[in-house]
């Protein structure tokens, strides 16, 4: 941030700044500043198995009315969970099949601030070859008129994507993905 800028906005403050046209123009994904993490209840619910994505790309418009449309790409190749074998899994066709999908996708068509200063959206979820409708909330962890943080969480029934592995129902069919996405604007005439 400059001397110039102004220092993070407290919600109300956000709302405000998007109402009046402040935070309009386009603004890229900051991946080094940026995390996309899942979890899903394993073992019947005894443990949890924790992953995150390694690389995600993404941008989003923001109207003179605060109006927001956006999209996060994930690179399904890039999921970690800290074991080879079950990253190999979750890899093939069982799962993400990340040769044939290679992406996963988050469409955000509409969303607006409330009074609260959190986002609601909706859009798309696309994952394995499938899109499904998803509608979420996210909060505004910090914004100026120069970076936005938010943070939101999406329970996503994987079956919906044709991901139904569970060998004597020992994984949850519900998944959440958290995700922590920092946007930087784009400066007026940049590509």
């Amino acid at each position: 941030m400059t001397a110039a800028s102004p220092g993070p906005q407290q919600p109300g403050d956000v709302v405000a700044l998007a109402r009046d046209g402040g935070l309009a123009g386009r603004w890229r994904l900051d991946a080094q500043a940026s995390r996309v993490e899942f979890r899903v209840r394993h073992f019947w619910k005894t443990i949890t198995v924790r992953g995150r994505f390694g690389q995600v790309d993404g941008e989003a418009t923001v109207a003179p009315d605060g109006a927001v449309t956006g999209q996060l790409v994930i690179d399904a190749a890039s999921l970690a969970t800290g074991n080879k074998q079950r990253d190999k899994h979750l890899r093939s066709a069982d799962f993400f099949d990340a040769d044939n999908h290679p992406r996963v996708v988050v469409t955000v068509r509409q969303a607006a601030l409330a009074a609260d200063g959190r986002l609601a959206a909706e859009g798309t979820l696309e994952a394995a070859g499938t899109a499904e409708p998803v509608t979420f909330a996210a909060e505004v962890v910090e914004a100026s008129a120069e970076a936005v943080t938010l943070r939101a969480e999406l329970a996503v029934d994987r079956s919906r994507f044709g991901m139904t592995w569970s060998p004597l129902r020992i994984a949850a069919m519900q998944a959440t993905g958290t995700v922590t996405a920092r946007f930087t604007r784009v400066p007026a005439g940049n590509p």
